[in-house]
């Protein structure tokens, strides 16, 4: 190296730029891994990410405001009007997403590592997450805005509609459980699957006193229509069908005209309610396939990817921001707190899980056998 060379070498703004090139790629390998953003450069099935980036947003959105009603917040009633509009799909469209992979599942798996597979996915960062969350909101109960009493660790058991948000993992595992049995031991046909849908979606406010019947009963219904569309759905043609403009603008009025019926009515029929949850999931399909055509904010499919670590982590997350926001910042204005909370319930659990669960040093909170490097990584969602 000639002298010209190594006085550029130690020059400051040499090392200077130096410095922010190193800086540079180790921001741009971190949000890499903390993001896993990998998952954009893999062949996947852009609008499934799409559609469970949707659902999460609108599961956290709903559990966010929740807490700051319970907060004694004053919340904007366009605010609460939205949270019921989204209500009425949200949770559906992940038993659709679910049963319309069933069939494929089946192909490649036995009964028996199937079952294994939903109880490592679903059953077992239920029993996990739903423990350490009650114990953090009994333990910090002058902090929060729960009521935990040693009674509710009894509802993981048999009443998971009073853990917040956790009732959906075991209702899903349920459900895949009970519907895999009846069809792979009574073999019947897919009318008789959505027949009893329906018998056990009408009879299931009769046993609301148990959710852990109840609420699998309550989604059968869209599991078996998931199951049974599944085929058609994932022809060529349908999705064709499904990415035109045109389909998204024929369907965006009946979604609306839908969604205005149901905030004009105090009360709807479970015969109601089940319609305008099949709009709604029919429309937000058609939604997540035009995405997909755009590469509209693929960010919302890293979101869909993570969606069960999101699911489970965003209420503690969600109630920290909160707590701290108003007791150390001062900060009371609820369009600001729940775009934080949003932000943060959303965002943390990615980050959280890809740097220190996902092989490190937390990894037995999702799986109950720790996965090598060398094995091939698993689409870690309740859908998958």
């Amino acid at each position: 190296m000639g002298k010209s060379q190594q006085s550029l070498a130690f020059h400051p703004l040499a090392q200077i730029n130096l410095m922010k090139k190193d800086l540079k790629t180790y921001l741009k390998e971190w949000l890499s891994k903390a993001f896993n953003l990998s998952v954009l450069e893999k062949k996947r099935m852009a609008w499934v990410d799409y559609l469970r980036g949707i659902a999460i947003l609108l599961v956290v959105y709903r559990h966010v405001l929740l807490g700051l009603q319970r907060s004694n917040m004053e919340v904007p009633s366009s605010l609460v009007y939205a949270n019921m509009i989204f209500f009425s799909f949200r949770m559906p469209l992940f038993f659709i997403l679910s049963g319309i992979f069933i069939n494929g599942s089946l192909k490649k798996r036995s009964l028996g590592q199937i079952v294994y597979t939903k109880f490592e996915n679903l059953l077992y960062p239920y029993l996990v997450w739903a423990f350490i969350q009650v114990t953090l909101q009994i333990l910090l109960s002058k902090y929060t805005n729960s009521d935990r009493t040693l009674r509710d660790y009894a509802f993981i058991l048999y009443q998971p509609r009073a853990l917040d948000q956790f009732w959906y993992l075991p209702a899903l595992f349920n459900t895949t459980i009970i519907y895999l049995l009846v069809k792979t031991k009574l073999h019947p046909p897919a009318w008789t699957q959505l027949l009893l849908g329906i018998i056990l979606y009408f009879l299931s406010p009769h046993l609301d006193a148990i959710s852990m019947l109840s609420d699998w009963m309550e989604f059968y219904i869209f599991f078996a229509l998931g199951d049974t569309i599944s085929t058609f759905f994932l022809k060529e043609s349908t999705q064709k069908f499904l990415q035109k403009p045109l389909t998204l603008v024929w369907v965006t009025p009946i979604f609306i005209l839908t969604q205005i019926y149901y905030l004009s009515r105090p009360v709807v029929t479970q015969g109601e309610f089940l319609a305008i949850a099949l709009i709604g999931c029919f429309s937000m399909f058609v939604l997540a396939f035009r995405m997909q055509e755009w590469g509209f904010f693929p960010f919302l499919r890293v979101l869909g990817f993570h969606s069960l670590f999101i699911y489970v982590m965003h209420v503690i997350i969600a109630a920290f921001v909160r707590a701290f926001l108003v007791r150390v910042v001062g900060l009371h204005q609820p369009v600001i707190l729940l775009l934080c909370g949003i932000t943060a319930g959303v965002i943390i659990p990615v980050i959280v899980y890809n740097l220190l669960i996902k092989d490190n040093i937390g990894w037995f909170l999702f799986t109950p056998k720790r996965t090598t490097k060398e094995k091939k990584t698993k689409t870690p969602t309740a859908t998958a």
